[in-house]
């Protein structure tokens, strides 16, 4: 037996047009990230503490989504509507308009976050839920610990001022990418451009969603935006373009104008720099290895996780792909089992190292045929 190596290239390629050079975000803290590969191409002090503001309703809607996702909680499910959650529809707050006493679906209330932002919807969700808003926050932060956003806190639903309540660009991209991922079919409403409440005893309202990138037809198809006087303007969005998808999340902005300038920027700099490349799809077959003494000559092999790597734009020559072993692999071989290890080389830096697993069960040949084919190695060197 003996070690294998085979080398090969990536060859596929992801057209992209343009290209730009390194740029700088005014922002105070920004982070940009590859969706399929998670990762980073740009980030200006990331790890800096913020107040989260509305982008806190990013995850008073997980919270949401995980009791719906577990049947615990529907869509249909009504809550009647507190008078702290009516008071911050009059208080000059982003609000839905909810009334005292009304019974609001969780549909509503979810929409009324997501489109409208909503801090009246988010207090009568949170209690709907938790009983009382402070014990909703403390789902949603240790959700927040559960994700490994390390940096965060949340202290109410809706993201107002509490100096309790923070976080980071870093873990909002975190969650972000999450409720991409976990929930894309609820994820549909970050894209809705506006949401009416058909209110009770009274006419029908209508808000635009406040995310200005969703307006400007370049494939942004959420997430948040928002505001407070001592963080002033931030905003998480993301973008989907020929199935590639991006997560940019920066606070700090001085002007809205800003939010919508900087943020368009930092996600075209992203598309136009880089390429994502498909290395392996998860269960799928990506190469075969030599077998010995078995029933099967050659074995399929595939990783368990889809494995995307993202390179600097006119460098996919410089990628590599090995995938090591010692073979040929001796039978019997079972299914799932670890046989091999792909690596990924990148301008000769390993960036990358990943189990490759058996597709199927490889069965040993009978005794005669093991003798042989031991005995033709023996005099041939022929496996």
């Amino acid at each position: 037996m003996f070690k294998k190596i085979l080398i090969f290239s990536i060859t596929n390629a992801f057209l992209i047009q343009f290209a730009f050079a390194n740029i700088e975000i005014k922002a105070r803290t920004a982070i940009l990230q590859d969706f399929l590969s998670g990762e980073i191409l740009y980030e200006k002090e990331p790890d800096r503490s913020i107040y989260p503001a509305s982008m806190t309703k990013i995850m008073t809607s997980i919270i949401a989504f995980e009791l719906i996702k577990s049947g615990d909680l529907s869509l249909e499910d009504k809550f009647i509507i507190s008078e702290k959650a009516w008071r911050l529809s009059t208080a000059g707050y982003s609000s839905m308009f909810v009334m005292v006493g009304d019974e609001v679906s969780v549909e509503n209330l979810l929409k009324g976050i997501i489109v409208a932002s909503g801090n009246d919807a988010c207090i009568a969700l949170a209690e709907g839920i938790a009983g009382t808003e402070e014990e909703f926050a403390i789902m949603m932060t240790m959700k927040a610990k559960e994700l490994g956003m390390l940096n965060t806190n949340f202290a109410n639903s809706s993201g107002i001022n509490d100096p309790d309540n923070y976080s980071t660009v870093r873990d909002i991209m975190i969650m972000s990418r999450y409720l991409i991922k976990e929930f894309p079919e609820y994820y549909e409403w970050f894209k809705e451009k506006e949401f009416t409440w058909d209110r009770t005893g009274g006419d029908p309202i209508t808000q635009g969603n406040r995310n200005p990138l969703l307006y400007k037809n370049m494939g942004v198809d959420g997430i948040k935006t928002g505001y407070l006087a001592v963080e002033r303007y931030s905003l998480a969005s993301s973008l989907e373009r020929n199935g590639r998808r991006l997560i940019a999340v920066g606070s700090g902005f001085e002007t809205k104008n800003s939010r919508s300038r900087e943020s368009y920027k930092l996600l075209t700099y992203g598309i136009t720099n880089f390429d994502l490349v498909e290395i392996s799809k998860s269960d799928t077959p990506i190469y075969s290895v030599d077998v010995w003494l078995g029933k099967q000559d050659k074995l399929k092999v595939y990783t368990k996780e889809n494995i995307y790597k993202t390179i600097k734009k006119g460098k996919k020559k410089l990628l590599k792909i090995k995938i090591n072993y010692n073979g040929p692999i001796e039978a019997p071989i079972k299914k799932d089992q670890k046989v091999a290890k792909l690596v990924i080389v990148y301008d000769q830096d390993l960036v990358g190292e990943y189990d490759l697993l058996a597709l199927n069960n490889v069965r040993e040949v009978n005794i005669f045929s093991r003798l042989f084919k031991s005995l033709n190695y023996l005099i041939w060197g022929d496996v």
